[in-house]
């Protein structure tokens, strides 16, 4: 497990920039940081470690070469923004890096990327060559043919994504935040920075805004669910200013910059980490508090006799969340019956299950083995 002192071994390393490190506040491309962050990576990149390189502003560069003063609000206006600033922004770091005698790769993904098992594996496949070649892949989403059901959303998962398909050691998340708070800097004076967490509890998910409101939207929210990725992974994250200078190199260096969410020590199976970030969520299964207790502390199935709500329309054998009876996500899994089935057999006895349905294929609703714990 990574801790402070121990940053510098990491030697796979994801980055993610966000725009407002990448760009001035006219939406133009800052090529002063631009050429920082390549000359910073490429040193890392000749110390031996391997670097992938998540990054925004390819719609931001799209707007500026379209000429347009506002960020598009429908879809294809942003695909059209999008298919035009990804050749502007890969130029770019094209010559960036080139003058540093660095060889770069763009690699764009969707969410069928991860959702498709077999396409999860391509990638991963993908990624790994290019590392193995010494080339610094630069991954964003393809907004210029991703549509709705089909997108990722932001970069903080994609960075969490692309973290846990390379089997990463480190994500680095740079942005114009400096780390996780107590609480909202902007509105209470006393809030601090947190610089080293070691769960992340229902208090701290909170305290980071929901996913709908506007601090949350891009904001710390979406950075804690990417820390909720990587650390049941096996990887640790930092959160930090991308507008400190040589931040990254401080990172791994081991200053106390930003803040550290310590990973777990268990490194998931590729199938279990599939299963848990790549598959798609078709619904949820709610639990009392015994059972939540038998698979926190236990890792055991869940049972019919557990279950207390069912959420969605799902059938044998896709992904659902395992929500707490407080509502919180605790686990995902395989299940082994339809969403009908479950709400017909919930809260009773595995010997009940055949009288209720006609039959028993499974007396388990999400058997151990296909069941991933996320916290």
């Amino acid at each position: 497990m990574l801790e402070r002192s121990t940053l510098a071994e990491a030697k796979r390393v994801v980055v993610k920039v966000g725009t407002s490190t990448l760009t001035h506040s006219t939406g133009k491309p800052n090529l002063f940081r631009i050429e920082q962050l390549a000359k910073e990576l490429a040193d890392l990149a000749n110390q031996g470690k391997e670097i992938i390189l998540v990054s925004s502003g390819a719609v931001g560069a799209g707007m500026d070469r379209l000429g347009l003063k506002e960020r598009p609000k429908t879809i294809p206006e942003k695909q059209a923004a999008a298919a035009v600033g990804q050749g502007l922004l890969m130029h770019i770091y094209e010559k960036a890096f080139s003058e540093y005698g660095q060889v770069v790769a763009q690699v764009l993904l969707t969410r069928e990327d991860s959702v498709n098992r077999s396409r999860y594996a391509n990638s991963r496949n993908t990624l790994r060559t290019l590392l193995s070649h010494g080339v610094i892949p630069i991954v964003n989403e393809n907004d210029a043919v991703a549509i709705d059901e089909l997108k990722i959303g932001d970069n903080d998962t994609l960075s969490a994504m692309v973290a846990n398909i390379v089997d990463a050691d480190l994500l680095i998340i740079l942005s114009d935040i400096d780390g996780l708070y107590t609480a909202n800097p902007q509105t209470d004076p006393t809030a601090t920075l947190v610089h080293e967490l070691a769960d992340i509890t229902e208090e701290v998910e909170a305290s980071a805004g929901g996913a709908g409101t506007t601090r949350g939207t891009g904001g710390m929210y979406t950075k804690i669910q990417a820390a909720k990725m990587v650390i049941n992974s096996g990887i640790a994250m930092v959160i930090a200013s991308g507008l400190e200078k040589d931040a990254i190199r401080r990172v791994l260096q081991g200053e106390k910059i930003g803040t550290l969410f310590l990973s777990r020590e268990n490194r998931l199976q590729f199938r279990k980490r599939w299963l848990a970030f790549g598959s798609r969520v078709k619904g949820c299964i709610q639990v009392d508090e015994g059972c939540e207790r038998a698979i926190v502390e236990h890792g055991s199935s869940v049972l019919p006799a557990g279950v207390i709500a069912v959420q969605g329309d799902f059938e044998e054998g896709m992904t659902v969340s395992i929500l707490s009876a407080s509502g919180r996500e605790i686990a995902r899994g395989l299940v082994n019956y339809s969403a009908a089935d479950v709400q017909h057999i919930q809260g009773a006895h595995t010997h009940e299950i055949a009288d209720l349905l006609g039959t028993k294929p499974y007396d388990e609703v999400i058997h151990r083995d296909n069941l991933v714990l996320l916290v």
